[in-house]
């Protein structure tokens, strides 16, 4: 029997939050009553740019905001994806604007990849209306982003994630029986989950690779410290 993609996938990605409320982290954006909540919770989402180290929850919220929102919404890596591209992307989004009022959001992985030919390509279509851009970067968009397309986004900061939040997702994770590892009903040492949320510096992808091995590693049914910092 073959097993689908989430089996099969690595466990930071089968444990990427799905919603806000699964969401850790960022509450300067997403506490109640925050800016980025409340444009997603009112699909009001405008073009932005969000601006954080890796781990940090850009592609994440990119996805909530996918779930969340009734616009058609396209993903766009700059590392996969060239202007060629793009012409189908806004013919697609012109269709969907024609035939159901339906708006489209486009999320840019690293934006900062695309050179200043490139990113001026995005600005006729959001000048129109016709695309929402998200813009995920890990770089200073000031300096990496073209300053017309800057000054029609509003450039949101993602702090790396606290320890604390880090060990949350960690502890979610051991329980969690549908996509991380509960099913294997693994516990994990207080000193273990903390050594490993502070080696990951902010970065939750770290951190779930790092647990993700140290499971594989684990001969009992406890991740001791010893296997984590192994």
């Amino acid at each position: 029997m073959l097993k689908n993609e989430t089996d099969t996938a690595p466990l930071a990605e089968r444990m990427r939050p799905r919603t806000l409320d699964e969401f850790r982290g960022q509450e300067h954006l997403l506490g109640p009553g925050k800016l980025l909540r409340r444009l997603i919770e009112s699909d009001q989402v405008s073009s932005l740019i969000l601006w954080g180290p890796p781990g940090s929850g850009k592609t994440t919220l990119a996805r909530i905001v996918a779930n969340a929102t009734s616009s058609h919404f396209i993903f766009f890596s700059a590392i996969l994806s060239g202007v060629k591209d793009l012409r189908q992307i806004v013919k697609e989004a012109e269709e969907k604007q024609e035939s159901i009022g339906r708006k489209t959001i486009l999320f840019v992985d690293e934006i900062h990849r695309f050179n200043k030919a490139q990113q001026d390509a995005f600005l006729p279509y959001v000048e129109k209306g016709l695309l929402t851009i998200i813009g995920a970067t890990t770089e200073n968009p000031s300096f990496e982003v073209i300053a017309p397309l800057l000054s029609r986004c509003k450039v949101l900061v993602l702090n790396p994630l606290r320890k604390e939040e880090i060990e949350s997702i960690l502890r979610d994770c051991l329980a969690d029986r549908e996509r991380g590892l509960g099913e294997r009903n693994l516990r994990a040492g207080d000193d273990a989950i903390s050594y490993i949320a502070e080696q990951a510096e902010g970065d939750a992808r770290i951190a779930l690779n790092t647990l993700e091995t140290a499971a594989r590693l684990s001969a009992g049914e406890v991740i001791d410290l010893e296997t984590a910092r192994e």
